[in-house]
């Protein structure tokens, strides 16, 4: 479990409610892991946060869904000189997570509800992805919403090793492949340097 202050536990308690209010209404996560949504979905984003120790600068979370793991983000960094910015196409789930950044204050994150293809190139310094697309598609979003030197942080289930294979026919990218603690059989990517081969 990783440590935060009081105030910070409590903002991570008042979203954990409010997904669990909505989600039989709108599917934001799988029903099933609603009763462990802390070890699964929690501290599965805070890797995010704990890896890349943003400070400043601009984090864009394309697809983010329910939250996970923009909302995560924006909870850890509140207070901090760091933007975050929530791109989710569904306008429900877009509601959801205006609802929260509005009940929980956290005035630094922002929801843009369109398609990620079609919104204007973000020049993120941080961009991540959860559960999303397969690697190949992500670096295609990586290449047009990252600024140059900017870092991709996606997190990948059990095919990461093949993606990574798969996407190197086509695109050239640096990655580090850090071992996910909520799955042992997935990884967080880190990647950066992201161009057309």
């Amino acid at each position: 479990m990783t440590n935060v202050s009081r105030e910070t536990e409590n903002l991570l308690l008042a979203y954990q409610s409010l997904v669990a209010k909505w989600n039989p209404k709108i599917n934001l996560v799988a029903a099933s892991t609603i009763p462990d949504f802390r070890f699964r979905h929690i501290q599965d984003s805070l890797q995010l946060v704990a890896l890349a120790d943003p400070s400043g600068g601009h984090w864009v979370d394309l697809g983010s869904g329910g939250g996970l793991p923009g909302i995560v983000i924006g909870i850890m960094t509140a207070g901090s000189a760091l933007t975050v910015h929530l791109v989710e196409s569904d306008q429900r789930k877009a509601a959801f997570l205006r609802t929260v950044v509005r009940e929980l204050e956290l005035h630094q994150v922002t929801v843009l509800s369109e398609r990620i293809e079609s919104t204007e190139p973000s020049r993120a310094d941080h961009l991540s992805a959860r559960a999303l697309a397969p690697l190949p598609k992500l670096l295609e979003m990586a290449e047009r919403h990252l600024k140059p030197g900017g870092t991709a942080w996606l997190m990948k289930g059990r095919t990461w090793k093949a993606e990574c294979e798969q996407a190197s026919v086509d695109w050239r990218f640096d990655f580090a492949a850090y071992p996910s603690r909520t799955d042992p059989e997935a990884a967080i990517l880190k990647v950066t340097g992201v161009s057309h081969a």
